[in-house]
């Protein structure tokens, strides 16, 4: 992984690009922590605290916050 900042996702199991987010992650060597927001109810709460937002992915960089799969400012947040 290109950066020391931690990397987090919030999805559910049958978001399209949840799944693309991951498999970039994969692809690049991004390690990240995952949370299931459908059944996780205390993570879904952090999320929309964080983002506003009720849809995913929502991405934690650090302290940086993506709102949906936006490769291209995964790649500059990540350096990869």
């Amino acid at each position: 992984m290109a950066t020391n900042e931690a990397v987090s996702i919030y999805t559910t199991p049958t978001c399209h690009f949840c799944h693309a987010a991951k498999e970039f992650f994969a692809a690049n060597g991004v390690n990240f922590t995952e949370y299931n927001v459908a059944s996780d109810i205390e993570k879904r709460k952090e999320m929309i605290e964080k983002s506003g937002q009720m849809g995913v992915p929502v991405i934690t960089v650090g302290e940086s916050l993506v709102v949906g799969f936006d490769e291209p400012k995964l790649r500059e947040l990540l350096a990869v």
